[in-house]
């Protein structure tokens, strides 16, 4: 019942949580957005940093109106 994460797993959750944190970071600072807050909050979990910077912070279904 209580085996540990093998090598692997653990490897493969380092790299979604840097590659989405990378992301956050970039998109934020190119968008003039808190770009620290958003990096540091990319290696917490995910995908919920993401979808909340997305949704909330960048609007990105939101109509325009041109």
């Amino acid at each position: 019942m209580n085996e540990e994460p093998t090598p692997i797993l653990i490897m493969f959750v380092v790299i979604i949580l840097l590659s989405q944190s990378l992301f956050l970071f970039i998109n934020a600072k190119k968008n003039q957005h808190n770009y620290w807050l958003w990096g540091i909050l990319g290696l917490i979990q995910a995908p919920f940093p993401t979808i909340v910077y997305l949704i909330f912070v960048r609007k990105v279904w939101q109509k325009r109106i041109d």
